[in-house]
């Protein structure tokens, strides 16, 4: 997954559960149903990032593009592997975390294959993004070991920068490229919002983890800003890229 490309915001100190450890916060048995429920939502969509990753490097132009797509995919299954871990660690079954979000996140995948090299790295950049911006807003309100966990795993593979630079020279060599480009980047950006709010809908102990309840969730006003700062920060990777939000 790729990191956000927006300057941090100074954040104001931790209270309520995210001042909290893991040993302390997961006594509330809805808190620790909701952890796990995320940690298998993000489990999962590493691993099929290590997948994806794999297959895209099989159109990669030249033997370079192929091993650097190659050294991102194994990046992305270590972050799976922290998640698994952290998983058993705390009790609970990884196979069993990940399984209620494989069908949302292979549909997403499925609608959303890329028909070409360039495709698939806008998708991995936005795509991705998109969905470590929810993940990093959510992480704000975990208590503390759980969210040094999952901001670890958000971290840049090094697809931001490559995918930019190869974009962007596609487009100067081929201009009227960005037009579809611009346009497949905005169906990702729909597409993505969606699968997000399903995967939350979907789970009864994130959703209210998120919305009020356990932890320091949202209100519904928040959720609303949350997805501005979201768009946000999706416009300025389309910028980077050269495309047309």
């Amino acid at each position: 997954m790729e990191t956000s490309d927006t300057p941090a915001e100074s954040a104001p100190e931790p209270t309520g559960v995210a001042a909290q450890d893991w040993a302390k916060a997961s006594a509330e048995p809805h808190y620790r149903a909701a952890v796990v429920d995320l940690l298998g939502a993000l489990a999962y969509g590493e691993l099929a990032a290590f997948e994806r990753l794999a297959e895209d490097a099989k159109l990669a132009p030249t033997l370079g593009d192929k091993a650097e797509l190659a050294k991102m995919a194994s990046a992305e299954f270590h972050h799976f592997e922290q998640l698994r871990d952290r998983l058993s660690a705390i009790g609970a079954e990884p196979t069993e975390a990940m399984e209620p979000f494989v069908a949302a996140l292979d549909g997403f995948h499925r609608q959303t294959a890329p028909s070409d090299w360039l495709e698939g790295l806008v998708k991995a950049y936005v795509g991705d993004s998109i969905a470590s911006d929810f993940y990093r807003e959510v992480a704000a309100r975990l208590d503390a070991d759980t969210r040094e966990l999952v901001l670890g795993v958000l971290d840049d593979t090094g697809h931001a920068s490559f995918a930019v630079e190869k974009v962007r020279a596609a487009i100067e060599a081929e201009p009227r490229v960005g037009g579809r480009l611009a346009l497949w980047a905005r169906r990702l950006m729909g597409e993505a919002l969606s699968q997000s709010q399903r995967v939350v809908a979907d789970r009864d102990a994130l959703s209210t983890m998120l919305v009020g309840g356990v932890a320091d969730g949202f209100d519904l006003a928040e959720v609303g800003r949350m997805f501005s700062r979201i768009t946000e920060a999706h416009t300025k990777r389309m910028a980077a890229l050269g495309l047309a939000a």
